[in-house]
């Protein structure tokens, strides 16, 4: 992960840390050469700049069967889990003057909203979650995964702490001469942004009918302001209690590709049941849900603030 600050004392630490963001692979890209005509030794293979060679000698296809993972930590978004992996490393060796035990990693994440930091689930291995200590042998680490859905856009900080017991070995004899517990802090800076914007209006329709309940028109545009394509795959509302929907577009129904800055129009006709109450002169609706995938197949949703009309 990028931007990373240590806050530690003392002398060199036994055990290290490394962070990893997990993110789905995806199909390696190549680059055909053009055919030349130099001669005298000067013409290359096209064969010789593809990432996956075929015997097709005309093949200029840019994406292969090979999977590749992402080079760069990428962009985070809104909506979107975070995930990534915790490797505390036992750094002495076998026979080292120094031993390590009850090693404990703990994590928290600061958002724009909360400075302080909300304490992270960390997972082990096989998905159980573990907030205990453990021993790590000479040479071998210890693996933590957290997941955390984003729902703010701006500056985020993961806190990452290590703490461990450290042994000291007498030089002469070999024993124990003193321990000592140890600890120290890493935080990893990376922004959140936001990959769909939404863009809504409620407008009250009028009804000559006596005796019915009023209707709402909500319309709202989506647009990808990221830098990856996204597939939609379901927009639906969440209705207060009283207040019924119906999707005019099919928006509950069909998927769609959404490339950096395209733009989706959904439309919702929503009716009166039961009376809502006003909430300071307005009228909550309903809240707007989007459920999408990344480029990488990643899952996202978002769901937008209380929709309201005039009282």
């Amino acid at each position: 992960m990028a931007h990373q600050r240590a806050q530690s004392t003392g002398d060199s630490h036994a055990v290290s840390l490394k962070v990893l963001r997990l993110s789905r692979p995806s199909l390696a890209t190549q680059t055909p050469l053009p055919r030349t005509t130099f001669g005298k030794g000067l013409d290359i293979a096209p064969q010789a700049s593809l990432a996956y060679p075929t015997g097709d000698e005309n093949s200029s296809f840019p994406l292969t069967p090979l999977l590749t993972l992402p080079s760069a930590f990428g962009a985070a978004y809104v909506g979107e889990t975070f995930t990534c992996t915790l490797c505390a490393n036992n750094e002495s060796q076998e026979g080292d003057y120094r031993s390590v035990s009850a090693v404990r990693i703990t994590a928290e994440l600061q958002t724009p909203s909360d400075n302080a930091g909300t304490g992270l689930v960390l997972m082990s291995a096989d998905g159980a979650h573990v907030d205990h200590e453990g021993d790590v042998a000479p040479g071998a680490t210890m693996q933590r995964t957290l997941k955390h859905e984003l729902k703010e856009e701006g500056p985020h900080v993961l806190a990452v702490t290590v703490s461990y017991t450290e042994t000291l070995r007498s030089s002469e004899g070999g024993g124990a001469s003193g321990g000592r517990a140890r600890t120290f802090r890493k935080l990893y800076q990376f922004v959140a942004q936001q990959l769909i914007a939404v863009r809504s209006k409620v407008s009250e329709r009028k009804r000559w009918e006596k005796d019915v309940g009023r209707q709402w028109v909500l319309e709202a545009q989506l647009e990808n302001v990221g830098e990856a394509s996204a597939v939609l795959e379901k927009v639906w509302l969440n209705e207060r209690e009283g207040i019924t929907s119906i999707a005019v577009n099919d928006a509950e129904k069909e998927a769609s590709v959404l490339k950096p800055q395209d733009v989706e129009q959904v439309m919702f006709i929503l009716e009166e049941k039961e009376k809502p109450e006003e909430v300071g002169g307005r009228v909550p609706l309903a809240q707007l849900n989007i459920d999408w995938r990344g480029a990488l197949g990643e899952p996202g949703s978002l769901t937008t603030g209380w929709l309201a009309s005039k009282g």
